[in-house]
């Protein structure tokens, strides 16, 4: 399965295991790490680690971590995909943006690119999207991509909202579902 994504204006392609340099300093930004990482700078060990399973997600089941790009450039903007977080069942939508390149809807179009794929190639029913309770900007990301907010609750000692959208939204089901 080629598991390149494009839209009008993006390329999403897979993180690769020698990217590693790259993906630290995405996350190493200030504005990506202040939510994602606790305000941490990861290490290249976590980083390594984390492209490997990358690696074998895309293999095994065609999901992981898309840099985001500009077409007809290699500059990589960003990232989103489908990573497992809080034990969840199953993977949850996951995206980041260097802050020169919010407000331009990169996020919006590369999450729902995310949301789209998952719903139609991997036939997941829902998907979920966890972040810090004062990350008031992803919030609204996720209600822009028809995410609706289910639940708060402590996960590593931090208030982290839930949101979800169902592929098909008139089941009635609005509660995640027991790992």
């Amino acid at each position: 399965m080629n598991c390149k994504l494009n839209t009008s204006r993006i390329s999403l392609i897979p993180f690769e295991r020698q990217e590693y340099e790259l993906f630290h300093d995405l996350n190493s930004q200030s504005f990506i790490r202040k939510y994602l990482w606790d305000d941490e700078i990861i290490t290249l060990d976590s980083v390594h680690q984390i492209l490997e399973q990358n690696e074998k997600h895309f293999q095994h089941d065609h999901f992981g971590i898309w840099k985001i790009n500009l077409p007809g450039t290699d500059e990589t903007i960003g990232f989103t995909g489908l990573w497992y977080f809080f034990g969840e069942a199953q993977p949850q939508l996951i995206y980041a943006l260097k802050e020169s390149q919010t407000a331009k809807g990169y996020a919006t179009e590369a999450a729902q690119a995310i949301i789209t794929y998952a719903f139609e190639k991997l036939s997941f029913t829902y998907l979920i999207a966890a972040m810090d309770q004062p990350h008031m900007a992803s919030q609204k990301l996720a209600e822009r991509l028809g995410m609706k907010f289910i639940e708060l609750r402590m996960e590593n000692d931090k208030p982290t909202v839930f949101y979800r959208i169902d592929k098909y939204p008139n089941t009635g089901v609005n509660k995640i579902p027991s790992p």
